[in-house]
């Protein structure tokens, strides 16, 4: 029988930046297909760590050290108003989905959002995105055009309440320490 990893969640830090931006690139493949280069995505993320525009970067890690999803936030400056900040990265490895680790990842953002701070937040994904009723499980509500077309963005306007679900879920598996 093959052992099942340990998966740590941790704060990333600057000298991730290599295997964030090859986990970047490969994640961005399997959902959307194409991207950048691992080079640039590098460099993006040593910027970002460098700048200080980042609220927060999570990364889920298993014990061999292989980072297999990550989740990154920033202040919200943008439209629609009313949203604080902005989960503007949310991705993890399609063999490690269905496992409770998309769950986590959002948590721990909505976590390190209320830390930092910040109230509610939003996301803009794909309007066909399998993701989607995993958000609206976890209370995200669907951000409507002016025109009422739906694009796959999802608001939190209170960041508690879905604190509260994350905490009312049983998710623990042997595969998914809490």
């Amino acid at each position: 029988m093959i052992p099942t990893p340990q998966i740590t969640l941790r704060d990333a830090r600057a000298e991730d930046a290599p295997r964030l931006a090859e986990l970047h690139v490969r994640t961005f493949r399997e959902t959307h297909k194409g991207g950048p280069e691992v080079e640039f995505r590098e460099q993006q993320w040593r910027e970002k760590f460098r700048s200080g525009q980042l609220v927060f970067c999570v990364v889920l890690e298993t014990d061999s050290r292989e980072l297999i999803g990550f989740a990154s936030g920033e202040l919200h400056r943008a439209e629609p108003p009313g949203y604080g900040g902005e989960l503007n990265k949310i991705y993890l490895l399609r063999e490690w989905q269905g496992r409770g680790l998309g769950h986590r990842l959002l948590c721990a953002s909505a976590a390190r959002f209320l830390r930092a701070g910040i109230p509610s937040m939003l996301l803009f994904g794909d309007a066909a995105s399998r993701s989607n009723g995993f958000y609206e499980a976890m209370g995200g509500t669907r951000l409507l055009a002016p025109s009422g077309e739906f694009h796959g963005g999802y608001g939190w306007s209170d960041l508690t309440r879905l604190q509260s679900i994350c905490g009312s879920r049983t998710v623990a598996r042997a595969n998914d320490p809490v």
